[in-house]
């Protein structure tokens, strides 16, 4: 948890284990047929389950500011070591989560062919490059970084087929080019973590980082409070006027699915804030803070947990189980993504009460 003037801000916590649930929800659906809401778009559009992902970066934004805060925003080799290393442990955990869903399957030696990006690539990158440009560059630069990178991003994107989902698409052009197909996401045209998409999504963790400065401002909480909401409904007013001409994507990570998820991340934020660190009403966050704690800690385990569930057949086992006394198939597997999500939440309760907090 952390701390403003002396005052701890919950909020930061819950809205971090808020989206770590939804994350495990949306990745772990018991059947084939899910509810519309808990299934990505399949191109154009935003369901609630496209906002997960974004806030994540959003809140990973805030919590570099804070990080950094504690050296001053000033490069040292300790500071570098520091990220340096971060970066590079979630990459290769990252890594071993897609090798690991071979190895369930006996097949061991799939360096030739394993997928080099994912969420927590995408996580690592936008971590590392950012936390440099915020020790290089002042407040105003990186403000105007954030907006140079999307202004750029947008004129790719409609010189170069950005939003067609076939091959023609620079982003698949230049992530095959870099990459080689064999390392790229396989379900689709466009890889959803791509390496050209994360220039937008390097943006959007500046913007994360840019409301961490708000948050710990000069400023009363209330003020702080405001000035978030103000600031957030703009970003997301923005970006819903210009889907006229750049839809929401989140495939592709589109301009205005940074200013949209942005907006909504930083409402959802101050919300929090008012309610949790200005009114005090705590007693109902107590599941998140749970997730909020550990994080990525917590995400991991339940990829490499549900990827042993597949394998082994328990998934189906336990899906089945659940849809004998709950014949909706679409309510069935949300009970089923609901209970793995509760089996996670108590391991991270276990941890919660032990305070042991583990850093990734």
């Amino acid at each position: 948890m952390e701390a403003v003037a002396g005052k701890r801000l919950l909020s930061l916590d819950i809205l971090r284990g808020i989206t770590v649930v939804g994350m495990i929800i949306v990745n772990n659906a018991g059947g084939r047929q899910s509810y519309d809401y808990l299934r990505h778009s399949a191109w154009n559009g935003l369901t609630p389950c496209d906002l997960v992902f974004p806030f994540f970066l959003f809140i990973m934004g805030v919590s570099t500011y804070i990080a950094l805060r504690k050296f001053s925003f000033r490069p040292s080799p300790a500071v570098v070591r520091k990220v340096l290393r971060r970066t590079v442990l979630i990459l290769l955990i990252g890594w071993l989560l897609h090798w690991f869903d071979h190895a369930v399957d006996g097949e061991f030696f799939v360096f030739g062919s394993l997928r080099l990006t994912g969420v927590l690539p995408r996580i690592a990158l936008c971590y590392c490059i950012v936390s440099f440009m915020a020790l290089y560059l002042n407040r105003t630069a990186l403000v105007w970084s954030a907006v140079i990178l999307l202004a750029l991003y947008t004129l790719l994107l409609c010189m170069f087929n950005g939003y067609e989902p076939d091959s023609t698409n620079f982003l698949n052009i230049v992530d095959k080019a870099v990459l080689g197909t064999q390392h790229l996401y396989r379900k689709g045209p466009v890889d959803p973590e791509g390496l050209a998409s994360t220039v937008s999504s390097i943006a959007h963790t500046l913007i994360g980082f840019c409301f961490g400065s708000i948050v710990f401002g000069k400023d009363t909480l209330d003020r702080k409070t405001v000035r978030i909401f103000v600031c957030g409904f703009m970003l997301m007013a923005s970006g819903y006027l210009l889907t006229e001409w750049l839809p929401l994507n989140k495939r592709i990570w589109s301009p205005t699915f940074v200013l949209v998820t942005c907006g909504l991340a930083s409402l959802l934020l101050a919300t929090l804030m008012y309610f949790i660190d200005m009114l005090g009403k705590k007693r109902w966050c107590r599941f998140f803070d749970v997730f909020g704690v550990n994080p990525l800690f917590l995400y991991v385990m339940s990829e490499a947990v549900a990827t042993i569930a597949s394998a082994t057949g328990s998934k189906k086992a336990i899906y089945e189980a659940i849809h004998t006394l709950v014949p909706d198939p679409y309510l069935a597997s949300a009970v089923y993504s609901t209970a793995f999500a509760l089996l996670m939440g108590l391991f991270g309760y276990i941890l919660y009460r032990r305070r042991i907090y583990i850093k990734i």
